[in-house]
């Protein structure tokens, strides 16, 4: 496939330019002074994969990206933020100079996956059989032979929550837990 037949379909354009949105939030992701608006970033960066997913015809991982990750984990983050009283406003030490290697870093990891991709595939062609994957045998799968790995998934976000407002959590003296108590 040549780059003048890729370009002349519409779906390509539409591929494009939610890709380079998707591109855009993540690198804020990573690169944002402010936790809020990290976490605001990190939704738009799921809610562009999600469109990608839906432009592949892959329906209901789109839905469940949508439903688990925007609907329960970026909630989850907000929450967390909250409840530990962590500072939202601009954190001087989030300097985007000095802590630009995340970024870099997942740009990194990006072309290592990309070329691990087209090194695997190389010029194959995924056929439209018309036939997308059932979400029962999606479910099937899930539930059943991966049914361990996604319970251990859970569990370690749950840990990770826990052990995150545990550690930002700050201890209350006696004194200061009367004053917070009187406002």
């Amino acid at each position: 496939m040549t780059f003048e037949t890729w370009i002349s379909e519409p779906v390509n354009w539409a591929f494009s330019a939610i890709a380079l949105a998707v591109l855009f939030s993540g690198l804020r992701v990573v690169t944002a002074k402010n936790v809020v608006h990290a976490a605001l970033y990190l939704v738009a960066t799921l809610a562009g994969t999600a469109g990608l997913f839906l432009i592949l015809s892959a329906e209901f991982v789109a839905w469940v990206l949508v439903l688990v990750y925007i609907g329960a984990v970026i909630v989850l983050f907000l929450f967390g933020i909250m409840i530990t009283r962590a500072p939202t406003g601009l954190d001087e030490g989030l300097d985007v100079e000095k802590k630009l290697w995340p970024a870099l870093l997942s740009v990194a990891v990006f072309v290592a996956m990309a070329w691990a991709s087209v090194n695997a595939f190389g010029t194959q062609e995924i056929l439209d059989t018309g036939n997308p994957t059932s979400t029962e045998i999606l479910g099937e799968a899930l539930l059943g032979r991966f049914v361990i790995p996604f319970e251990i998934v859970g569990f370690i976000l749950l840990a990770a929550l826990v052990g995150g407002i545990t550690v930002a959590r700050k201890d209350l003296t006696p004194a200061e837990e009367e004053e917070e108590a009187a406002v």
